[in-house]
């Protein structure tokens, strides 16, 4: 196989925040679980005043991705959304 190097893309970027119109969407816990496969730990809840528990997401090319306590929300040209841990983000991604 052959290397390749990652080329230099500029993106923005920022930790996710409740209420701050970030996710595409939420989904409700009862169906997040259910969702074989899906490490939940980390999961960010949001507790409605229904008492429903729901968790946020972004849509993009690849499905749904749920967003983890700590992770960045990151946005590329032409709109598509990406989730990027926080542990990984500093090292892929420098401040312009």
């Amino acid at each position: 196989m052959k290397q390749y190097k990652r080329v230099p893309l500029t993106v923005t970027a920022a930790p996710y925040e409740i209420g701050k119109g970030m996710e595409d969407g939420f989904r409700l816990y009862s169906q997040v679980i259910t969702n074989d496969g899906l490490v939940l730990d980390g999961l960010i809840k949001v507790e409605r005043e229904d008492g429903s528990i729901v968790c946020p997401y972004v849509r993009n090319r690849r499905g749904v991705v749920f967003i983890r306590e700590g992770d960045y929300i990151i946005c590329e040209d032409g709109d598509e959304k990406h989730v990027c841990g926080a542990d990984k983000f500093h090292s892929r991604f420098k401040e312009i």
